[in-house]
């Protein structure tokens, strides 16, 4: 059965969907589980178009209890979360399997690294857009519009496609060059 873009695979009751089913939305993400009366109820696994899965206990279309496993393996921890927290920024990859040789920089998690497009940002599931606010999968498919909260984080932590020249002061001439000293007499 196809609704506006997504589909569904599983039992219907009274022309509604009910008990086990596959729904797939029109980005690709798939719902796996119990539903009853056309909504997610009972246990079952959201998987996203990037590996990601969150796991959950659903009542009426709202998740009650449930976890989030990130692509890699990563396990989400609402308490005592220390991954990527500003004291440690090493990938979960280099966590499991230590640092790359030095040499190549790992900009991300994957290698090697993505080719953002001309004014574009990698902001971890896809490039963003920020012209017409669109964040597309890898491979060029539509993911979602960004919201104005999304569009701060992505522009002010992301990878973007340009190299930006930073810690100049803007009071002084990029041509000035500071004084030497010596303490040689």
């Amino acid at each position: 059965m196809e609704f506006t873009g997504s589909s569904y695979k599983g039992v219907m009751k009274n022309g509604r969907i009910q008990g086990k089913g596959e729904f797939t939305f029109p980005t690709g993400t798939k719902y796996e589980g119990e539903m009853k009366d056309g909504m997610f109820h009972g246990k079952g696994v959201l998987t996203f178009p990037n590996g990601s899965k969150y796991k959950a206990t659903w009542e009426n279309g709202i998740a009650k209890q449930g976890s989030y496993t990130f692509a890699d393996g990563l396990q989400y921890q609402e308490k005592d979360w220390d991954y990527c927290n500003g004291y440690d920024r090493r990938f979960y990859s280099e966590r499991c399997n230590g640092l790359r040789p030095a040499g190549e920089s790992h900009q991300t998690d994957v290698h090697p690294a993505h080719i953002i497009p001309d004014w574009c940002y990698d902001c971890g599931d896809g490039f963003y857009n920020p012209t017409t606010r669109v964040v597309t999968s890898y491979s060029g498919r539509f993911l979602r519009n960004a919201d104005d909260s999304e569009h701060e984080w992505i522009v002010r932590t992301c990878r973007k496609s340009w190299d930006e020249v930073v810690g100049i002061d803007p009071g002084k001439s990029a041509t000035t060059i500071p004084e030497k000293t010596s303490n040689i007499k």
